[in-house]
């Protein structure tokens, strides 16, 4: 697919993945790693397929997955960068009431 069409209509394609869960006092995340390394930008969606896991506490799993990756329009990703940086600066709440004695 030439780059306007992708820009345009943007594409998807499936690739392996590997997903590492953690659920313990020091770790509490869950990570793909997509195979190939494919460049995800603002805007892409990875979506992957398989059964729900459910990881107790104290427990880790990894395990492989196949994955849908859906490239975004150029709209797409125009559009995530401006409300991205919009949700970023909600973030600044400053105040400017004095400080009072306890």
């Amino acid at each position: 697919m030439s780059a306007l069409m992708t820009d345009l209509f943007g594409s998807r394609f499936d690739v392996g993945c590997t997903v590492d869960i953690e659920n313990s006092f020091e770790n509490l995340h869950a990570y793909v790693d997509l195979d190939g390394d494919p460049e995800i930008v603002p805007g892409d969606r990875v979506k992957v397929h398989g059964e729900p896991v459910t990881v107790s506490y104290g427990e880790k799993l990894v395990l492989r997955r196949m994955a849908t990756v859906h490239k975004a329009t150029a709209l797409e990703r125009a559009w995530s960068r401006f409300t991205g940086n919009l949700d970023f600066i909600e973030m600044f709440e400053v105040s400017f009431t004095p400080k009072r004695a306890l």
